[in-house]
């Protein structure tokens, strides 16, 4: 059986999310008892991010991806994401 390439990128919902992050632990040959012992996660909402359960707990969430190590990463949307404009958000 050949592996699925995995489309990472832009998230639209948490259905989209869950998605990603199932394709992605699959593709580590994780099951989701060892991602929820290497988490200290429970496997049920792991099962439920996965498909893409909107009530799921962001800390819980950040922590999921953390674990599988998956970034988050929050930018403007659209083509006004120049290095001077990201400058003058922090400065």
């Amino acid at each position: 059986m050949a592996k699925k390439d995995i489309s990472y990128g832009r998230v639209q919902s948490a259905e989209d999310l869950g998605q990603l992050v199932r394709a992605h632990r699959k593709g580590k040959g994780l099951t989701l008892q060892t991602v929820s012992g290497l988490g200290n996660l429970s496997t049920r909402f792991l099962s439920e991010f996965e498909r893409g359960k909107e009530t799921a707990e962001i800390g819980k969430v950040l922590k999921a991806l953390r674990t599988l190590g998956l970034d988050v990463i929050v930018q403007p949307r659209g083509p006004s994401t120049t290095s001077s404009h990201k400058r003058r958000l922090f400065m």
